[in-house]
């Protein structure tokens, strides 16, 4: 249980809309609404390839970022659960193009040890700009939890959430100043997250939630061993409360 808060092939060619005002039916006493939404898959301008999933009128546009072994079907329907449920636009990008092979994890680690910042997080922009909406928020999972750390120093994005993202170098700079509008759900029996950075976190003013029982990747796959359903399902509703859509 947790703890409370604590220690188009050319995306950039889309115009901005309004996103609509207000959030969903949460908190009403009627089912949970279900819009109906549109699914691609796109290139952004920098030819990385993205999922695409709008309702008609969203609330706000959200920058999905994946875990390690990046899009597949899994994302599909997450990204397709989120923009129905959420009523937001949703993109999440390749975080690696031109690895095929979800599972070839060391090729991956490799690219991304290649790769600086400033293109991951140019592809992230492009990301929200595919979104077509004014309002954006962003929320990644474990490595792209890893890199809404980094994102935060971007004001764009009105709020973020981490899903068990490892502190990277470079991570809490992009924090200072910019804590307060973070969410991080962390498992204390993470061992890709330190509990020095948690602290870290915590002194930067993140919102902090630490889940006693849970280890890494417990909320979004529940394929994987350390998927923890009540655990899972408490976060993502505190991470849409945060995100207030």
């Amino acid at each position: 249980m947790p703890t409370t808060p604590c220690c188009g092939r050319s995306c950039g060619t889309r115009s901005s809309r309004a996103c609509r005002s207000g959030s969903s039916s949460r908190g009403s006493s009627s089912p949970p609404r279900h819009w109906t939404v549109s699914v691609s898959r796109v290139l952004l301008p920098s030819g990385t390839e993205a999922i695409l999933v709008s309702p008609a009128e969203p609330v706000a546009g959200l920058v999905l970022l994946t875990d390690i072994f990046g899009l597949r079907p899994l994302f599909d329907e997450l990204c397709t659960r989120l923009a129905e449920e959420w009523n937001v636009a949703v993109c999440a990008p390749d975080p690696y193009p031109g690895i095929a092979d979800p599972g070839d994890v060391t090729a991956r680690l490799a690219l991304a040890a290649d790769t600086p910042d400033s293109v991951k997080l140019r592809q992230i922009g492009e990301a929200a700009d595919a979104t077509g909406c004014a309002r954006q928020l962003l929320l990644g999972f474990c490595q792209g939890g890893g890199y809404a750390y980094k994102a935060a120093a971007d004001v764009r994005y009105e709020r973020l959430v981490s899903f068990y993202g490892p502190v990277q170098p470079g991570a809490l700079d992009a924090l200072e100043g910019n804590g307060d509008r973070l969410l991080a759900l962390v498992g204390w029996l993470d061992p890709l997250i330190m509990c020095s950075d948690v602290r870290a976190l915590d002194a930067l003013g993140v919102t902090v939630v630490r889940y006693y029982e849970a280890s890494h990747g417990f909320a979004h796959d529940s394929s994987r061993p350390a998927h923890r359903p009540a655990d899972a399902a408490d976060a993502f509703r505190r991470a849409r409360e945060w995100l207030k859509v």
